[in-house]
């Protein structure tokens, strides 16, 4: 039965030219595991008659040899083909998940599990399909093999393939539902930790640890009634094959002695005979690859499910020359008809109380988030600096330079500016350290991250909140080498300190979603209201 995956899984392999390969490398090894047991039959029958034929033995070695080699080259074929997939699936998905924007329809957890897990589950569709391929020609041309030693054995053989048939059916049908169930769990749990994890201090100072422990876990009885479905299939159908294998090669080798006895096979026949039974039974055997293929199903419909997620029309940026207007601007639960316009190379202050969408609106201004409704009109690049900036890449160097082609000089000039170039070059290799051997301060990450956005070299540089762990006296540091560094930029800043709102050529006043006032620092000082924002109503 079609699954919703099916189709992807199909649409990301057909182009692909290493499954051929590998098919070919297969059948290959796949006709030397066939001639292998005849060539031992001869060999064995050989060495019973007592004399020596070269021929045999060279024949015997060489189909041991393809098979062997073949094995090697297939693990490699293999794992190329699965991590390309992998990598395929991984950037399709990557792509539509950030095209679908904020606020996102599959939570953080449940998206990382289908990135991870399931992308990597349905990266090995080719080579679990080719396995099973391969094993249903061997398992044919094992008892062709057969009929052609003696018709009568592969009679013998015949009455076991409808009873080998019903157990994978029957294992397929019975794993389906319990495989997709446990990875949709597991993608629940995923969701649930992660946002536990963001979460942690909010859950330790309100004293909720154990109440937030049982609702992460709160799943876990599904999780393990679908790892146990799972399991008790998978063990049912190993020793109900355990039993029919040895049953059907003993009634084989009962008809095979019934023909030494007539004389119509040798010695070396029924260890052939023997050899081409095993592999007739070997789809049986691959109870792990049935199972690998419904896993690799299910993981391609939870793919295909975030794929077939219809991407929200987004108006595009009306040029604007470095300045930003928005008009009537909504996002869902953060913002409400918002409109403002911040000149071409001004520094403009957000700012407001906890919660007020100071920095739903920084990501509005942007570019990272989508909007419900309304209209954005921005032009030229956008650099962006956060207040826990994820740093990525080998060394501190790159990590600046990050997603740009910036070289050392450009690096240094952009570390310079954001002050963090006289910590860095103290490092134990200096710019070229490695980032997993790098002990930053949460100031020194945050001036990391402003580095990355200013060599980017952007027309508006938008911060948010990326300054908040530095002190007053380094952050104003920070502002003038950001005006020598980018000149007639402009700058969005997102601040809770009024020292900052007091430099800036305009300040957004947000309250709950809402432009409350717009203007200078000193303008808006005499309403307390607005002082309340920096002081607590104190």
């Amino acid at each position: 039965m079609a699954k919703p995956g099916d189709a992807l899984l199909f649409s990301v392999t057909r182009r692909q030219v290493r499954p051929w390969l590998l098919l070919l490398n297969a059948a290959v090894a796949t006709t030397g595991g066939l001639l292998l047991p005849a060539a031992l039959a001869d060999a064995v029958d050989m060495a019973l008659s007592g004399t020596f034929v070269l021929v045999t033995v060279l024949w015997l070695l060489l189909l041991a040899a393809t098979e062997i080699v073949g094995d090697a080259i297939g693990i490699v074929l293999a794992a190329s083909i699965t991590a390309r997939t992998t990598a395929r699936l991984r950037k399709m998905l990557s792509r539509h998940l950030l095209a679908l924007g904020h606020p996102p329809r599959f939570a953080a957890g449940d998206a990382v599990s289908r990135l991870t897990g399931d992308c990597g589950n349905a990266g090995g569709v080719v080579v679990t399909l080719i396995t099973l391929v391969v094993t249903v020609v061997s398992s044919v041309g094992a008892v062709v093999a057969l009929a052609l030693l003696d018709w009568r054995l592969a009679a013998v053989f015949a009455v076991s393939v409808p009873l080998a048939m019903l157990l994978v059916r029957t294992h397929m049908q019975l794993t389906a539902d319990d495989v997709l169930a446990y990875q949709e769990v597991s993608g629940e749990i995923s969701a649930r930790l992660l946002d536990a994890v963001a979460g942690r201090h909010t859950i330790a100072a309100a004293g909720i640890a154990d109440r937030e422990s049982g609702r992460v876990l709160q799943p876990l009885p599904r999780l393990s009634s679908a790892g146990g479905g799972m399991w008790r299939t998978q063990a049912k159908m190993m020793w109900r094959a355990g039993l029919l294998l040895p049953a059907v090669e003993l009634a084989v080798l009962i008809a095979a002695g019934f023909g030494i006895l007539q004389g119509r096979l040798t010695p070396g026949d029924v260890l052939a005979a023997l050899g081409y039974t095993a592999l007739g039974m070997g789809i049986v055997g691959q109870i792990p690859q049935l199972t690998a293929l419904e896993r690799t199903r299910a993981s391609a419909g939870r793919i295909a499910e975030v794929l077939a997620s219809e991407v929200p029309d987004r108006p595009a940026p009306k040029p604007s020359g470095g300045g930003i207007e928005l008009r009537g601007v909504s996002v869902e639960g953060a913002l409400h008809d918002v409109s403002l316009t911040i000149p071409e190379g001004s520094f403009a202050a957000l700012v407001g109380r906890s919660g007020a969408g100071k920095s739903t609106l920084a990501a509005v201004l942007g570019g990272l988030s989508a909007v419900d409704d309304g209209e954005v009109a921005r032009d030229g690049e956008v650099g962006y600096a956060f207040e826990r900036p994820a740093l990525l890449g080998t060394t501190i160097g790159r990590s600046i330079a990050y997603g740009t082609d910036a070289d050392e000089v450009r690096v240094r000039d952009a570390a310079v500016a954001a002050q963090v170039h006289d910590v860095l070059i103290r490092l134990p290799q200096g710019y070229g350290t490695p980032l997993s051997e790098v002990p930053l301060s949460g100031g020194e990450a945050q001036r990391v991250g402003l580095a990355r956005a200013i060599v980017r070299d952007p027309e508006v540089l938008v911060l948010d909140d990326a300054t908040a762990s530095l002190d007053t006296v380094t952050e104003a540091k920070v502002d003038e080498a950001l005006t020598t560094a980018l000149p007639g930029r402009t700058r969005v800043v997102v601040t809770h300190r009024p020292a900052t709102a007091a430099r800036a050529d305009v300040v957004v006043w947000l309250e709950d979603g809402r432009v409350r006032g717009t203007g200078t620092h000193a303008e808006l000082w005499d309403d307390e209201d607005y002082r309340a924002v920096f002081t607590g109503g104190e």
